[in-house]
């Protein structure tokens, strides 16, 4: 039988994996009035539960600093 390859290896594991944080009152007024602009804007409710991920996962892709140390820690870590 031959080897059939394709672009697209094993998809990675997508679980989600819960994660509590504790945020002062001030940043939590904060997400929930971004969460009403959010809603206001695309005409459909989102809670802020829905909205950090995505929130975080801009923030560390708009963080160039982090992408260069981490790529640095992933080729210290298959070494």
């Amino acid at each position: 039988m031959s080897k059939t390859s394709l672009k697209i290896g094993p998809l990675p594991d997508k679980t989600p994996q819960k994660l509590t944080v504790l945020i002062e009152p001030s940043l939590a007024s904060e997400l929930e009035d971004y969460a009403r602009v959010h809603s206001q804007l695309h005409g459909e409710d989102a809670a802020v539960a829905v909205l950090v991920p995505h929130m975080l996962e801009a923030f560390l892709a708009s963080d160039a600093g982090f992408r260069k140390a981490r790529r640095s820690l992933m080729a210290a870590k298959a070494q």
